[in-house]
């Protein structure tokens, strides 16, 4: 017997968080008071063009440790994929964007496109001891929720023991800060309503990583 096609993720911490997060904090705060002053204050969204208009140094620090835990992950992911022998790779962040969340809001599930891997990083939120308090939120009070890639097809399934490993099909991240999550692009996912003393501030992105001699490793066959 064997497993196949599991789903990679990695979890990450930014070494530098304490010195990095309050900054950015800081500017993504003043940046959705600009964009939109008079949109909910329980939920905002920046465009996903974070990389060309955000030049602080912080900004940076924190794009190169992304950039490492993905490489670093889709190394593992692929090691019995890539062709043996040097490539020469090309990452790209394919969108970069953040979000500040409380008062309940929650982000419903769905995926990514345009991708291979995506993540999340938690700049500010409030400690899990402190959430769990929530008389209405519990336990869930502004997790990550990832469900199975099957769960799609699990709508009318028929469930027994059996396929028992089947029937949990999520699993819930409890956030950190500095923590950083790493996923495949069609994982489904679903940031959990919250509600906290401090913002839920997150930074999400897509990364795309090309070879530069091209990205066909297996040959296409037809009938």
């Amino acid at each position: 017997m064997q497993g196949l096609w599991p789903v990679p993720m990695d979890v990450q911490h930014c070494p530098q968080a304490a010195e990095i997060n309050p900054v950015l904090v800081r500017a993504f705060t003043a940046m959705r008071s600009l964009q939109d002053p008079d949109g909910p204050k329980n939920f905002y969204a920046s465009a996903d063009d974070l990389i060309s208009r955000m030049q602080l140094p912080e900004f940076s620090v924190l794009l190169n440790f992304i950039a490492t835990s993905v490489q670093h992950v889709a190394k593992q992911a692929n090691a019995q994929s890539w062709p043996a022998g040097k490539l020469l790779m090309d990452l790209q962040f394919a969108g970069c964007w953040f979000q500040i969340q409380n008062g309940q809001a929650f982000h419903d599930v769905h995926t990514h496109g345009n991708c291979s891997w995506s993540g999340v990083y938690y700049l500010q939120i409030d400690a899990a001891a402190e959430r769990r308090q929530h008389a209405e939120l519990g336990e869930c009070n502004g997790v990550t929720r990832f469900y199975g890639p099957y769960s799609q097809f699990q709508a009318g399934a028929y469930m027994d023991m059996g396929n028992a490993y089947l029937q949990k099909n999520s699993i819930d991240i409890q956030p950190e800060e500095g923590m950083l999550v790493l996923f495949p692009s069609y994982l489904p996912h679903k940031a959990m309503a919250y509600e906290g003393k401090k913002d839920r501030v997150i930074v999400s992105f897509n990364v795309q990583i090309n070879a530069r001699s091209g990205n066909q490793i297996h040959a296409y066959t037809g009938t």
